[in-house]
């Protein structure tokens, strides 16, 4: 496995380096946006914000526009409305510094593990077709009335999970086990905040129902 550290300070990245060396993964190391947006396939790419050269998060909307690669931001600003923005992003995970070594194994191993495998636990199908909206799990795309509407990882892991039964609703718990992990520790109005953003791209907030007090549904706003 191919990880990328995209972190300037060499008392963080030369330690990170060895012992990511010593959990039997590969790492390529750059210090710059420009580097890290100039780099070669990878599978998972560690982000710190404070680059020389421009802001972490503007990298990650960059990476996101070309690629599905897991991101996990890493990185000092540990306030809830950095970690909910990075998210909303498009970023998998957000690890606030001082962190613990093992800590960030688990998660690496965890958004490796969501990104090779959720289409599978989350689909029974390729495409699923609700109204004038299809989902296409294969290739990570989705259209309303041949529109395309471009989500980040996760928003479409959310739609995709909510697809699989049209009509039923899904909790809260569910949804954060399946989309983001059994164990996460995270801002819970993360979840709105990924659900008010699918809304807005898919056009009509119909689409997605809240159900208060138990979570969300989707629905064919015009049936």
């Amino acid at each position: 496995m191919e990880i990328l550290i995209v972190e300037d300070d060499d008392s963080i990245a030369e330690p990170l380096e060895r012992g990511l060396a010593r959990e039997g993964f590969n790492t390529l190391r750059v210090s710059t946006g420009a580097a890290a947006l100039a780099s070669g396939p990878v599978d998972v790419v560690l982000l710190d914000l404070g680059l020389p050269d421009m802001d972490g998060g503007d990298v990650c909307k960059a990476i996101r526009l070309v690629s599905q690669v897991p991101i996990i931001v890493v990185s000092a600003r540990g306030e809830e409305i950095d970690r909910v923005l990075l998210l909303e992003m498009g970023a998998d995970d957000y690890l606030v510094k001082p962190f613990g070594f093992h800590e960030l194994v688990a998660r690496i191993r965890a958004v490796t593990r969501r990104s090779g495998g959720a289409r599978n636990t989350i689909a029974a199908s390729e495409v699923t077709v609700i109204g004038e909206m299809q989902l296409d799990r294969r290739s990570h795309r989705v259209t309303v009335a041949s529109d395309e509407v471009v989500l980040t990882p996760k928003e479409f892991e959310l739609l995709a999970m909510l697809a699989t039964d049209p009509g039923r609703v899904f909790t809260r718990t569910e949804i954060f086990d399946e989309v983001w992990d059994p164990h996460w520790y995270g801002p819970t109005k993360t979840l709105d905040v990924h659900v008010a953003a699918v809304r807005k791209k898919l056009g009509d907030p119909g689409w997605i129902e809240t159900v208060r007090g138990i979570g969300f549904r989707i629905m064919d706003p015009r049936a």
